[in-house]
């Protein structure tokens, strides 16, 4: 069985290892004092690097954490991504050690990110991408390049896979849903376990794609029901994700 880590990094950011046998996976490398403090308790050594995308609050540790692991990333972001050994590219099915990965191109937040897919493990790495009741900023794409891959996610992840985002973003993006659908009776009740557990400091992190399915307003854009309660019924779930976006970005 593999053990899994969930580390917080920086300010809100979460790196995560996944363990077995002789193989240790780091997913992302915000920061290395929180990192190296994670293998020395487990007594676990690197052996691979699994890179989502180029900006730094994901990357700039790399060097600091590597030792004699690999680092894979995106192969369309390899030329922002110093110190990749190995890349990829929408659909790669591979294995690392013991695990079984899939990578899946999701771009919208940056042009040429991976999420990773462990089905063996039933875990999955969507960074900024998809994040527990919201999406990433669009900073490199537009709201139907991100659209399409929440699509992808959801149709490419069973619903007791457990997602690991890449930020402690989720009290503010339920607050946030609550404020844009406020009469969805399952995103005031989830409000209400996030606020609960953030008032103890415990993580939201993982959150599940079943979860996301009933409360993430995003991955809901083609509901006619959350259309109707954004007043927008019957307009293309592109532009009623846009709408959701755009009042993020400003929340």
């Amino acid at each position: 069985m593999a053990e899994i880590r969930l580390i917080p990094c920086l300010s809100d950011n979460y790196a995560v290892l996944v363990h077995e046998g002789d193989e240790t996976v780091l997913v992302d490398a915000p920061e290395a004092g929180p990192i190296k403090a994670a293998l020395a308790e487990t007594g676990w050594t690197l052996t691979t690097i699994l890179i989502t995308h180029h900006h730094s609050d994901h990357v700039q540790a790399i060097a600091a954490v590597k030792g004699d692991a690999k680092v894979i990333g995106p192969a369309d972001e390899a030329d922002r991504i110093a110190g990749l050994d190995e890349t990829l590219k929408d659909g790669a099915d591979f294995m690392v050690g013991p695990f079984h990965v899939i990578a899946m191109s999701t771009p919208g937040h940056t042009s040429g990110p991976l999420s990773y897919y462990f089905p063996d493990q039933g875990i999955a790495f969507t960074a900024d991408t998809l994040f527990a009741m919201g999406c990433g900023r669009l900073f490199e794409g537009d709201p139907a390049t991100m659209w399409s891959s929440f699509k992808k996610l959801r149709a490419a992840l069973p619903d007791d896979t457990r997602i690991y985002c890449g930020h402690e973003y989720t009290l503010t993006n339920a607050r946030y849903g609550h404020q844009a659908l406020p009469d969805d009776a399952a995103i005031s009740e989830r409000l209400k376990v996030v606020e609960a557990a953030r008032e103890k400091l415990e993580p939201t992190v993982p959150t599940t794609m079943a979860a996301e399915k009933a409360t993430n307003p995003f991955m809901r854009a083609d509901d006619p029901a959350v259309a109707a309660m954004l007043g927008m019924a019957g307009a293309d779930p592109v532009d009623v994700f846009a709408h959701l976006r755009k009042g993020r970005d400003s929340f």
